[in-house]
Formats: C-alpha cells, sequence, structure tokens
C-alpha cells in the first residue's frame, strides 16, 4: 500500500518544483530494472551503470522504505533508495534525462540507555517500555549463547542497554546497535560488549559462537570490503559490500556456516546467487556463480556443504565468487566473522577492550542509579530539503 505524505520542501536547484513525496516498499523479487520499466523511467538508467553500481543496485532489500518526489503534474524529479544504512541510490532529473548517483544517507543518530524491571521475559518488556522490537530482537540475540532466559531470570532483575539508533525522515532507520548492555541473574550481573562488530563477556571471550569458514579455495582476493568510499578521481562514492575470490570456473562453493537456503536465481548485477539465512540475524550471499548445486532449493545445509560453483555471471569482469555477509540486514566485513584466531582476545586488542569496557560499565552504573524512563520509538513530522547530491537537513 502507498503511503502518501505531504512535506513541504525546500529545494536549492531551479529545475525541481517537488510538492508531493510518495514512500513506497520495495516489493520481495523486485530488480532495479522492474522499478524503472513499471514507472517507465529510461532503462539506461540502468544499463549505463558500472560493475560496482550494478552489484549495489542488487543489494536493494525487500521492504525497504523508498521515496519518490513528484512535481505538481505527478512527473518524477527525484528517488532515494536506500542501500543497507550508509548509501543511497539517487535518481535525478536533469535537463539532460535521468541521472543516477550514489551518495550518502543523511540520517540523525542519537544513543540511549534502557533500564527495565523483569515483569515476564527480556523481550516482551523491552517491546511494552520501548515500542523497538528491533532492539528487543538485539538484546535477546546477543545473550543467546550466554544465558538461558527461562532459567536464570526472576521478577524484578534488571536489565540495561547502551545502544545507538538512527531516524531518517522522522522514522527509526535501521537496527539499532548496541554497545553493552547488562542483565541480572540471580543477583549476579552479566555484560555484553561490543568489539570489532563482535560481543565479548566481561573477560574479553567472544559470546556469539558464529563463525564462517572460507567458502571456497581461491588464487588471490581481488575485491575487499568497502562501505563508503569517496572517489577522488571519478568524484563519487563507491561500496563494495563483500569480499571477492577470484578462482577458475568451477570451483566449489561451500557454505561458510550452518544455515538455510532462502534464495537460488539470478539477482540484477550479481547474476546467479544463493543467499543463506542464519542464526542470530546473519545472512551469507554467493554471487557470479557458473551453476548452482542441484536440489538445493528451500534446504538446510551444513558448514562445507557445496551449495554451487564459481562462475563468471552477471556483471563480472573475471571469474570469481562475491561473498557477502550481512547481520540484521546490514552489510559487515565477512573477515571480522572468518574464524582465524582464537576466539579470545589477547594482546593489544584485549588491553583495548578492557579499557573500552571499563567506560561501559561506568556508563551501565550511571544508568541504574539514574533509573529514567525508557525512549518510546514514534514517528514525528519531519521537514526536509533536498540538494542535488541527495544530502538532507531537517528542519
Amino acid at each position: 500500500m502507498v503511503k502518501r505524505v505531504i512535506i513541504f520542501l525546500s529545494l536549492f536547484f531551479t529545475f525541481l518544483n517537488a510538492s508531493l513525496m510518495v514512500e513506497e516498499k520495495w516489493k520481495s523479487g523486485e530488480t532495479f530494472l522492474d522499478f524503472l520499466e513499471e514507472r517507465s523511467l529510461p532503462l539506461s538508467i540502468y544499463y549505463n551503470l558500472d560493475k560496482e553500481e550494478k552489484e549495489l543496485a542488487a543489494e536493494i532489500n525487500a521492504g525497504v522504505n523508498f521515496q519518490i518526489l513528484k512535481n505538481d503534474n505527478e512527473e518524477i524529479e527525484q528517488v532515494l533508495i536506500p542501500i543497507g544504512e550508509q548509501l543511497q541510490l539517487h535518481i535525478i532529473k536533469e535537463n539532460s534525462g535521468y541521472v543516477l548517483k550514489t551518495s550518502p544517507i543523511a540520517y540523525q543518530e542519537y544513543s540511549e540507555s534502557v533500564v527495565i524491571s523483569i515483569e515476564s521475559s527480556p523481550y516482551q518488556d523491552i517491546v511494552k517500555e520501548t515500542n523497538n522490537y528491533l532492539l528487543a530482537n538485539e538484546f535477546v540475540g546477543s545473550f543467546k549463547n550466554s544465558i538461558n532466559f527461562k532459567r536464570a531470570l526472576r521478577k524484578g532483575d534488571k536489565l540495561v542497554i547502551l545502544y545507538k539508533q538512527k531516524i531518517r525522515l522522522g522514522k527509526q532507520f535501521g537496527s539499532p546497535v548496541i554497545e553493552s548492555a547488562m542483565v541480572q541473574t540471580k543477583g549476579k550481573e552479566n555484560y555484553i560488549f561490543l568489539y570489532e562488530d563482535r560481543y565479548y563477556d566481561i573477560n574479553g571471550k567472544e559470546i556469539e559462537g558464529f563463525f564462517l569458514s572460507r567458502p571456497c579455495r581461491y588464487t588471490r582476493i581481488s575485491s575487499r570490503f568497502t562501505y563508503k568510499r569517496w572517489h577522488p578521481i571519478l568524484k563519487r562514492y563507491r561500496a563494495h559490500l563483500g569480499i571477492d575470490y577470484a578462482a577458475p570456473v568451477g570451483t566449489p562453493v561451500r557454505a561458510a556456516a550452518n544455515g538455510k537456503v532462502i534464495y537460488v536465481g539470478r539477482k540484477g548485477g550479481y547474476g546467479k546467487t544463493v543467499i543463506i539465512r542464519h542464526e542470530n540475524g546473519y545472512k551469507t550471499l554467493y554471487a557470479h556463480l557458473s551453476r548452482y548445486k542441484r536440489g538445493i532449493r528451500s534446504r538446510w545445509v551444513k558448514k562445507g556443504n557445496v551449495i554451487g560453483y564459481v562462475g563468471n555471471t552477471g556483471m563480472s569482469t573475471g571469474p570469481h565468487l562475491h561473498f557477502g555477509l550481512y547481520k540484521n540486514n546490514r552489510a559487515i566485513n565477512p573477515n571480522s566473522v572468518i574464524k582465524i584466531t582464537k576466539n579470545k582476545l589477547n594482546g593489544k586488542k584485549i588491553k583495548k577492550f578492557m579499557e573500552l569496557s571499563k567506560r561501559y560499565k561506568e556508563s551501565i552504573k550511571i544508568a541504574l542509579l539514574e533509573n529514567k524512563k525508557p525512549h518510546k520509538i514514534s514517528n514525528f513530522d519531519y521537514l526536509v530539503r533536498l540538494d542535488t547530491n541527495g544530502k538532507q537537513w531537517a528542519d
């Protein structure tokens, strides 16, 4: 269902006279070409993109909210489509026709502390006090491998969460990031701390218990993970949301962890692709395959099972595997989860972690003393101005 919202727009370029913003959700299975064709926009917008930009167009998540700005004649003037939580595809109508740019997403971010007394369960109590289902999911998932809430918690136990939340166009945007949390169990305080995209306990031991193995034998890494990088020569933002492993065509591609295959098919610039859902909100993506392993659709696979074979399909300049990793639909660097060392920090890292955890523990102590009422998620009116780079300012 299309949600139409009339907003005041103050725009800085003369050709735009937009007064209506239409907000829609990206359909499941919809490709960027489908999107252009359905709205009678020129397909050259897609075909003029380079390899990396076509791969980014394949990263649009089903269900993501995007905005279409129209003028008084209902003609499309701009489109803003988020790619993850850092970048957006920005279609602009210029005198010479439509062009597409990749620009950073403008958002507001606030830090919040939550203190809650357990009444029924952490999930239910967090939702009741904050209206933030994503925060409840993240909290329960982060303690999943260290505490059995059903057995350990008692009514009246306290939990504390220190987290960051993004707001975009007046709405909660993306998943909250829990920086640290504490939950009492039978009088004992149990902590988690976020360090380099992973959760650790008070002793610096990794607690998520989710690790990846490398998905194929390779000759070299031809492209590394980058989330938001300004290209000084091309004068635009670039991103590569995964790792490219160069390997001969036909090299077996293996599941990097246990999980369920949720997608098998072509995916825009990624060509033949397999996506696997894992525990704790993780997903892995395997792209540019030459073919799939027979019978893998919608089945559970174990780490190391063959799911396909290296190829050169989609927008690819040579045979390789593009390997992507996501947590709660947020692209993260696969190298942060591939297990190549022990799951306990040591050396310089443990020293840095201990300094960080000390600060977080002090903040949790202050939050407990203040015991302020949790912030409840709600939408609010938002006045926005846009420039030709897609940058937004809140009024």
